[in-house]
Parts: structure tokens; C-alpha cells; sequence
């Protein structure tokens, strides 16, 4: 096979027309009497392309069945006046790689609990090419916004001796069962931010981006055992540069996906948002500044509000879903920074205020989701670390190369993490977390 004759179905609207070649799968067949119709997919364009073709003179055409890939040549021919802006009028098809009868894409609408149970053939749907589409386009943005602001990238290790946060809800590593492969126990990565300050403090600016673990025990639809997360770390740095940072790449992630994935999201906004209000709510947040409230003035909104909500409000208290959507929808109506964490709620490494009661911590509220980034200003001082770690028995030693930067040429920084999962279900308007993901991880829950 000569490759180079090929023309992916994304590149057919920058020719002038004439004979091309192009190949995918089959979505749909319909055969007439004389004129049959195929959309073809080939995965570099949401809306793939019609193929128009003669059923007497390509009969063998009309019994190529759905999930089908297929070789096309023929015409290419501009139809602007049809819903479709070209097709192909195909002089020859050839059958590539057939498809049983039993191929669960058949029908056209399925469920998305359905679709959760085959994630190898899920992506050849149009919520899912859409999705995933997205989500390559937002990492990109990531990578790129960092990568403008001078942020170097690490690889941090996925396999770890520590709990970054301190809670206990890790998963363990063996081999073959044996768990004295390496000298200690050893664990899947909670978070990489530990491994990334190092870096901070050589490189200025620093961060990972990769898969991280949490062996929670819960079925909600924002929770997964395995997700992504980007943790950046800057060098003299509070939490209001923290905030900045968080706030202006949030707005370049959702720009750049609106920019770059038109079709997806005018396909999120129109078949997913009940309200079709998706890209509306999205480009409003590329705009104004983000609101900012302190933890003790939003559980004042709270106790004022007289909602009924399930959880209890009180000071000391962690807010809650139901709480953050509250806040962020019917109160900041867009996306709210809420600061000034009680530090019993928070992990170790956070600095502590003046008031001794709450830590220089953030989380990024926005509508929909809730809790999109936490970030916080880093302990600096080596006494006040050491002395929190005790307070919450976190054994010192495996930690003892961390807390060493706090002796050796500390200086004030800041980070935060932003799960990509979770801003995909802000960007896409799908519901559950185990939609915004190749293959889910959940408890009880392990296909594939």
C-alpha cells in the first residue's frame, strides 16, 4: 500500500476537488435502488465524510455493514449548499477489514453506561470522538501554557514511598506478590507535587503531568481511582501568584479548546447541555476576574442561605460538593476561589497563617463540577513543617529529604493540582468522571 495517496478526510476542505483516495470506518450505510450513501469516519475530523456511490454499479457496496473499514476513491466534490460541505462520489470501494453482525455499535444511540462496558469500541461514537478529541486538545494547552510561562517539565516517579497527603488512601506496589522487592513499602503516587518541589527550587518554575492513585472507596461520579493530574510549583511565590497562575491557564485551556474543537463543542453544547448553554457559560470565563471568598466568609453564605442541604455547615467543617456548587453557581455565578483553609482540613505541607488557625490553602470552584484546582502556599519554615507533621504523627524520616529543603536555601512557593477529568467534565457537560477517561478505574471496577 502506497500511503502517500491517502488524503485524511481533516485535509479535505483545503483541496480544490478531484479524484482522492480516503479510508476509515463505516458509521452508516444506506442503499437506495440506485444511489447509496456511506459516513465514513477516519478519526482526523469530527463529522467524518459522506460518500455518495452508484448501488447497481458498486452493488457489493450496500452490503458493507456498520463498523466496517473501508478504502474509497472517487470525486471529491463541494456541496455547500447541504448540510455536509463536500462529499465523495466514490468510483471505486474496497472492503479493508469486515465486521461481525454482532458489533454493538449497530445502533445508533446507546447509553453512556452501555458504552462504559466496551471503552475499546467507545471512541468510534460521537460523544466519545468528540470527548477524547478534547481532551487531547485541553493536555495540549496545558503543556503549552506552562511551557510559555517558563515552567520546566518533570517526570516525577509513579511508584513512591510516601503519601503526599497524608491520608492513607494509597495503593500498594508488589511484585508477584512479594512486597519486599524494594527496601520499604512501596505505593502508587497520590500526587508528584513532593517530587516537584525539589525542581521548583533548581528551575524556578516546574511541573508533572501524569496519572495519579487514590484507593478511595468511593462511587460518586467526580471520583476515580486512577486520574490525571498537572501540578505545577513556582519559587518565590504566595498564594495570591498561586491563584494567578491557576486562573490564567484555566482561561487559556478553555479558549484554546473552544478555538480548536468548534464541532465538539457545538456538539457538547447542542446533545449534552440540557440547556444549551455550554459554550455561553465557557466564554463568559475568559473574561472577568475569577471571585474570591475566605473558607469562614463562604460558611457564613451558607448558614444565611437557608438551603436544605444534606451535609451539615459548620466552621471546621470540609465543604462539600452540594456546598462548593452552591457557592460558585448561586453566589460568585462563575468560577470562585475559596482561601484560608481551617488546617485541620488540610495537608501538612501548607503554610500556616498568623492567626493559627487556618493554612495559606485555595480551591478553585467552578459550576457544575465543584472542586476543579487545590493549591496552596507551601510551608517554608523547617520548625513550623516538622512541628505540624508531628501534630498529625506523619513519620518523619521517609520524609526527611523534603523536609531538608526547608534547611538548605528555602525560599516562599506555592503549587497547586489540577485534575484533567475534572476539568473535562467543566469543558464536555458529561456528567460522571468515568466518561472522561480511555479506560475507568473505580472501585469494584476493573475491565480490561
Amino acid at each position: 500500500m502506497i500511503r502517500g495517496k491517502y488524503t485524511d478526510i481533516a485535509k479535505l476542505p483545503e483541496r480544490d476537488g478531484g479524484v482522492v483516495v480516503i479510508r476509515g470506518h463505516i458509521r452508516a450505510n444506506r442503499a437506495g435502488a440506485r444511489v447509496g450513501f456511506i459516513e465514513i469516519n477516519d478519526g482526523t475530523r469530527f463529522a467524518g465524510c459522506q460518500v455518495v456511490y452508484d448501488s447497481v454499479l458498486l452493488a457489493d457496496a450496500a452490503k458493507h455493514p456498520v463498523g466496517a473499514a473501508v478504502e474509497v476513491e472517487g470525486e471529491l466534490v463541494f456541496t455547500p449548499e447541504s448540510r455536509q460541505p463536500f462529499e465523495v462520489r466514490a468510483d471505486k470501494i474496497t472492503l479493508i477489514g469486515g465486521c461481525d453482525a454482532d458489533y454493538p455499535m449497530q445502533k445508533k444511540r446507546h447509553t453512556l453506561e452501555f458504552l462504559r462496558e466496551i471503552p475499546h469500541l467507545r471512541a468510534r461514537t460521537n460523544t466519545f470522538s468528540a470527548l477524547f478529541r478534547v481532551r487531547d486538545t485541553l493536555s495540549a494547552a496545558i503543556h503549552e501554557y506552562l511551557r510559555g510561562e517558563g515552567f520546566m517539565y518533570v517526570a516525577t516517579p509513579i511508584i513512591t514511598g510516601s503519601d503526599a497527603e497524608g491520608a492513607g488512601e494509597v495503593f500498594g506496589v508488589t511484585a508477584g506478590g512479594d512486597s519486599g522487592f524494594f527496601d520499604r513499602d512501596a505505593k502508587l503516587t497520590v500526587s508528584g507535587q513532593l517530587h516537584v518541589e525539589p525542581f521548583a527550587l533548581a528551575y524556578d518554575k516546574a511541573y508533572t503531568f501524569g496519572p495519579t492513585f487514590r484507593a478511595e472507596n468511593s462511587n460518586t461520579p467526580t471520583h476515580a481511582a486512577e486520574f490525571w493530574m498537572v501540578e505545577p510549583e513556582i519559587s518565590f511565590a504566595d498564594l495570591e501568584d498561586d491563584m494567578s497562575v491557576m486562573e490564567a491557564m484555566v482561561k487559556h485551556c478553555v479558549s484554546a479548546v473552544l478555538e480548536r474543537c468548534p464541532d465538539e463543542m457545538r456538539f457538547f453544547n447542542d446533545i449534552i447541555d440540557p440547556k444549551r448553554e455550554l459554550i455561553a457559560r465557557l466564554k463568559a470565563v475568559t473574561s472577568p476576574r475569577f471571585y474570591k471568598m475566605t473558607y469562614t466568609e463562604a460558611i457564613a453564605e451558607l448558614e444565611r442561605s437557608g438551603a436544605d442541604f444534606k451535609f451539615p455547615v459548620k466552621w471546621g467543617l470540609d465543604l462539600k460538593t452540594e456546598h462548593e456548587r452552591f457557592l460558585c453557581e448561586q453566589v460568585a455565578r462563575g468560577p470562585l476561589f475559596i482561601t484560608d483553609y481551617p488546617k485541620e482540613i488540610k495537608a501538612f505541607y501548607m503554610r500556616q497563617n498568623d492567626d493559627g488557625r487556618t493554612v495559606a490553602a485555595c480551591d478553585l470552584l467552578v459550576p457544575g463540577v465543584g472542586e476543579l484546582i487545590g493549591g496552596s502556599q507551601r510551608e517554608e519554615r523547617y520548625d513550623i513543617l516538622l512541628a505540624r507533621m508531628r501534630e498529625m504523627n506523619i513519620p518523619e524520616e521517609p520524609l526527611r529529604w523534603y523536609t531538608d529543603l526547608r534547611r538548605f536555601g528555602s525560599v516562599p512557593h506555592s503549587g497547586f493540582g489540577l485534575g484533567v477529568e475534572r476539568f473535562l467534565l467543566y469543558l464536555t457537560g458529561i456528567g460522571n468522571i468515568r466518561d472522561t477517561i480511555p479506560y475507568a478505574r473505580t472501585p469494584g471496577r476493573l475491565l480490561f
